[in-house]
Protein backbone atom coordinates (compact mmCIF):
# COMPACT_ATOMS: atom_id res chain seq x y z
CA UNK A 1 0.00 0.00 0.00
CA UNK A 2 1.23 3.58 -0.96
CA UNK A 3 1.38 5.72 2.25
CA UNK A 4 -0.17 9.01 1.33
CA UNK A 5 -3.21 10.04 -0.61
CA UNK A 6 -6.18 7.82 0.55
CA UNK A 7 -9.41 9.04 2.29
CA UNK A 8 -9.49 7.20 5.47
CA UNK A 9 -12.92 6.18 7.16
CA UNK A 10 -12.18 5.35 11.07
CA UNK A 11 -14.61 3.99 13.40
CA UNK A 12 -13.91 4.38 17.03
CA UNK A 13 -11.82 7.20 15.93
CA UNK A 14 -11.52 9.49 19.02
CA UNK A 15 -9.11 7.49 21.13
CA UNK A 16 -7.45 4.72 21.74
CA UNK A 17 -6.23 2.29 18.78
CA UNK A 18 -8.50 4.02 16.38
CA UNK A 19 -7.28 7.62 16.98
CA UNK A 20 -3.34 6.44 17.13
CA UNK A 21 -4.24 5.20 13.65
CA UNK A 22 -5.80 8.10 12.68
CA UNK A 23 -2.50 10.12 13.75
CA UNK A 24 -0.28 7.72 11.47
CA UNK A 25 -2.20 8.28 8.02
CA UNK A 26 -3.02 11.84 8.92
CA UNK A 27 0.45 12.60 9.57
CA UNK A 28 1.24 10.27 6.12
CA UNK A 29 -0.73 12.91 3.98
CA UNK A 30 -3.74 11.13 4.03
CA UNK A 31 -7.24 12.72 4.53
CA UNK A 32 -9.13 10.92 6.91
CA UNK A 33 -12.50 10.85 8.67
CA UNK A 34 -13.10 9.76 12.59
CA UNK A 35 -16.49 8.44 13.44
CA UNK A 36 -17.45 8.00 16.61
CA UNK A 37 -20.63 8.31 19.49
CA UNK A 38 -18.64 11.06 21.77
CA UNK A 39 -18.69 14.64 19.39
CA UNK A 40 -16.41 16.00 22.60
CA UNK A 41 -14.33 13.49 21.82
CA UNK A 42 -14.04 13.94 18.39
CA UNK A 43 -13.99 16.89 17.83
CA UNK A 44 -10.45 17.36 20.66
CA UNK A 45 -9.41 14.33 17.97
CA UNK A 46 -9.48 16.68 15.36
CA UNK A 47 -8.30 19.63 16.30
CA UNK A 48 -4.18 18.80 16.58
CA UNK A 49 -4.68 17.42 13.14
CA UNK A 50 -5.18 20.27 10.32
CA UNK A 51 -8.09 19.09 7.62
CA UNK A 52 -9.27 16.11 9.55
CA UNK A 53 -12.99 15.84 9.71
CA UNK A 54 -15.28 13.70 11.98
CA UNK A 55 -18.91 12.16 12.03
CA UNK A 56 -21.02 11.55 15.22
CA UNK A 57 -22.87 8.35 14.87
CA UNK A 58 -23.78 5.22 16.88
CA UNK A 59 -22.70 2.30 14.22
CA UNK A 60 -25.21 0.00 16.57
CA UNK A 61 -28.08 1.51 14.35
CA UNK A 62 -28.58 0.60 11.21
CA UNK A 63 -29.61 4.30 9.85
CA UNK A 64 -26.81 5.72 11.41
CA UNK A 65 -24.76 3.26 9.15
CA UNK A 66 -26.47 3.87 6.06
CA UNK A 67 -26.42 7.71 6.63
CA UNK A 68 -22.25 7.26 6.96
CA UNK A 69 -22.12 5.35 4.23
CA UNK A 70 -24.15 8.24 2.06
CA UNK A 71 -21.04 10.62 3.57
CA UNK A 72 -18.41 8.47 2.19
CA UNK A 73 -18.64 8.51 -1.47
CA UNK A 74 -14.44 8.85 -2.43
CA UNK A 75 -13.50 6.40 0.86
CA UNK A 76 -10.09 4.35 -0.48
CA UNK A 77 -9.44 3.17 2.73
CA UNK A 78 -11.57 1.99 5.78
CA UNK A 79 -10.75 0.72 8.89
CA UNK A 80 -13.63 -1.02 11.23
CA UNK A 81 -11.97 -0.58 14.78
CA UNK A 82 -14.75 0.15 17.14
CA UNK A 83 -15.55 -2.09 19.58
CA UNK A 84 -16.92 -2.85 23.28
CA UNK A 85 -16.52 -5.20 25.62
CA UNK A 86 -19.20 -6.33 28.32
CA UNK A 87 -17.62 -8.74 30.72
CA UNK A 88 -19.63 -10.83 33.25
CA UNK A 89 -21.66 -14.56 33.04
CA UNK A 90 -23.30 -14.41 29.45
CA UNK A 91 -26.42 -16.12 31.28
CA UNK A 92 -26.93 -12.94 33.42
CA UNK A 93 -26.29 -10.38 30.60
CA UNK A 94 -29.63 -8.64 29.41
CA UNK A 95 -30.34 -9.65 25.84
CA UNK A 96 -29.91 -5.82 24.84
CA UNK A 97 -26.76 -5.99 25.70
CA UNK A 98 -25.50 -9.09 23.63
CA UNK A 99 -27.09 -7.28 20.30
CA UNK A 100 -25.80 -3.93 20.50
CA UNK A 101 -22.18 -5.44 21.44
CA UNK A 102 -22.80 -7.80 18.57
CA UNK A 103 -24.16 -4.38 16.36
CA UNK A 104 -21.10 -2.54 17.13
CA UNK A 105 -18.22 -5.31 17.14
CA UNK A 106 -19.54 -7.96 13.98
CA UNK A 107 -22.11 -6.43 11.81
CA UNK A 108 -21.12 -2.88 11.49
CA UNK A 109 -17.75 -3.85 9.87
CA UNK A 110 -19.81 -6.30 8.04
CA UNK A 111 -21.96 -4.59 6.79
CA UNK A 112 -20.19 -0.81 6.20
CA UNK A 113 -17.94 -3.17 4.33
CA UNK A 114 -20.55 -4.42 1.96
CA UNK A 115 -22.12 -0.95 1.39
CA UNK A 116 -18.80 0.45 0.63
CA UNK A 117 -16.95 -1.99 -1.43
CA UNK A 118 -18.12 -0.91 -4.98
CA UNK A 119 -16.32 2.63 -3.83
CA UNK A 120 -13.32 0.88 -2.69
CA UNK A 121 -13.17 -1.34 -5.79
CA UNK A 122 -13.50 1.63 -8.18
CA UNK A 123 -10.36 3.05 -6.41
CA UNK A 124 -7.07 2.63 -7.95
CA UNK A 125 -5.97 1.47 -4.57
CA UNK A 126 -7.85 0.48 -1.52
CA UNK A 127 -8.12 -1.45 1.24
CA UNK A 128 -10.40 -2.91 4.17
CA UNK A 129 -8.61 -2.91 7.63
CA UNK A 130 -10.64 -5.00 10.48
CA UNK A 131 -9.34 -4.58 14.20
CA UNK A 132 -9.67 -8.17 15.92
CA UNK A 133 -7.90 -9.45 18.72
CA UNK A 134 -6.06 -11.94 20.04
CA UNK A 135 -8.93 -13.44 21.87
CA UNK A 136 -10.43 -14.35 18.09
CA UNK A 137 -7.70 -16.99 18.61
CA UNK A 138 -8.33 -18.16 22.68
CA UNK A 139 -11.29 -16.83 24.07
CA UNK A 140 -11.55 -15.63 27.95
CA UNK A 141 -14.19 -16.78 30.23
CA UNK A 142 -15.49 -13.29 31.45
CA UNK A 143 -16.34 -11.96 27.56
CA UNK A 144 -17.79 -14.43 25.63
CA UNK A 145 -19.39 -12.18 23.68
CA UNK A 146 -16.70 -10.17 22.67
CA UNK A 147 -14.37 -13.15 21.72
CA UNK A 148 -17.09 -14.65 19.38
CA UNK A 149 -17.56 -11.43 17.66
CA UNK A 150 -13.82 -11.18 16.89
CA UNK A 151 -13.82 -14.75 16.02
CA UNK A 152 -16.16 -14.08 13.41
CA UNK A 153 -14.54 -11.02 11.89
CA UNK A 154 -11.16 -12.52 12.14
CA UNK A 155 -12.87 -15.39 9.82
CA UNK A 156 -14.66 -12.70 7.70
CA UNK A 157 -11.52 -11.07 7.24
CA UNK A 158 -9.68 -14.34 5.87
CA UNK A 159 -12.65 -15.26 3.20
CA UNK A 160 -13.08 -11.48 2.13
CA UNK A 161 -9.46 -11.66 1.23
CA UNK A 162 -9.96 -14.44 -0.47
CA UNK A 163 -12.93 -13.09 -2.24
CA UNK A 164 -11.52 -9.92 -3.53
CA UNK A 165 -7.78 -11.50 -4.88
CA UNK A 166 -7.34 -9.92 -7.80
CA UNK A 167 -9.08 -6.77 -7.29
CA UNK A 168 -7.34 -3.60 -5.60
CA UNK A 169 -8.94 -3.92 -2.47
CA UNK A 170 -6.69 -5.41 0.04
CA UNK A 171 -7.38 -6.58 3.04
CA UNK A 172 -6.12 -6.24 6.16
CA UNK A 173 -6.28 -7.60 10.10
CA UNK A 174 -4.91 -6.03 12.98
CA UNK A 175 -4.47 -8.42 15.89
CA UNK A 176 -3.37 -6.52 18.80
CA UNK A 177 -2.96 -7.94 22.50
CA UNK A 178 -4.33 -5.88 25.44
CA UNK A 179 -4.05 -2.51 25.09
CA UNK A 180 -3.95 0.10 26.97
CA UNK A 181 -7.57 1.80 26.38
CA UNK A 182 -10.77 2.95 28.02
CA UNK A 183 -12.11 -0.17 27.06
CA UNK A 184 -9.88 -2.46 28.84
CA UNK A 185 -9.90 0.54 32.29
CA UNK A 186 -9.37 -1.99 35.18
CA UNK A 187 -8.56 -5.27 33.08
CA UNK A 188 -5.02 -7.04 33.18
CA UNK A 189 -1.64 -5.18 33.47
CA UNK A 190 1.46 -5.12 30.69
CA UNK A 191 -0.67 -3.23 28.27
CA UNK A 192 0.61 -1.66 25.32
CA UNK A 193 0.49 1.49 24.07
CA UNK A 194 -2.30 2.10 21.30
CA UNK A 195 0.45 4.48 19.50
CA UNK A 196 2.92 0.99 19.97
CA UNK A 197 -0.30 -0.73 18.25
CA UNK A 198 -0.29 2.08 15.77
CA UNK A 199 3.68 1.75 14.96
CA UNK A 200 3.85 -1.78 14.46
CA UNK A 201 0.68 -1.66 11.98
CA UNK A 202 1.37 0.59 9.48
CA UNK A 203 5.19 -1.37 9.23
CA UNK A 204 2.86 -4.28 8.10
CA UNK A 205 0.87 -1.88 6.51
CA UNK A 206 3.30 -0.31 4.31
CA UNK A 207 4.36 -4.11 3.69
CA UNK A 208 1.42 -4.73 2.17
CA UNK A 209 1.76 -7.88 5.19
CA UNK A 210 -2.59 -9.38 5.38
CA UNK A 211 -2.30 -10.32 8.76
CA UNK A 212 -0.59 -8.02 11.25
CA UNK A 213 0.22 -9.11 14.63
CA UNK A 214 1.22 -7.10 17.65
CA UNK A 215 3.51 -7.58 20.80
CA UNK A 216 1.98 -10.51 22.59
CA UNK A 217 0.08 -11.64 19.93
CA UNK A 218 2.57 -13.19 18.07
CA UNK A 219 3.36 -15.36 20.59
CA UNK A 220 -0.18 -16.32 21.47
CA UNK A 221 -0.94 -17.04 18.04
CA UNK A 222 2.24 -19.15 18.21
CA UNK A 223 0.74 -20.84 21.30
CA UNK A 224 -3.05 -21.72 20.19
CA UNK A 225 -1.50 -23.28 16.80
CA UNK A 226 1.00 -25.53 18.70
CA UNK A 227 -0.31 -26.02 22.48
CA UNK A 228 -3.41 -25.19 22.54
CA UNK A 229 -4.33 -27.10 25.90
CA UNK A 230 -1.47 -24.54 27.39
CA UNK A 231 -3.47 -21.49 25.69
CA UNK A 232 -6.61 -22.35 26.99
CA UNK A 233 -5.15 -22.97 30.54
CA UNK A 234 -3.77 -19.37 30.68
CA UNK A 235 -6.83 -17.78 29.49
CA UNK A 236 -9.23 -19.80 31.90
CA UNK A 237 -6.92 -18.26 34.50
CA UNK A 238 -7.57 -14.60 33.10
Amino acid sequence: MRSSGHRVLITGGSRGIGLALARRFHANGNSVLLVGRDEAALAAAVANMPGARYRVADLTHAQDREALVRECSDVSVLVNNAGVQVNGEFRQLPAERIDSELQLNLFAPLQLTHALLPTLAAAPEAAVINVTSVLALVPKPSAAVYCASKAALHSFTQALRWQLEGTPVRVFELMPPLVDTAMTTGRGSGKLAPEAVAAAFWQGYLRDQATIKVGKAKAASVLARVAPSVAERIMRKG
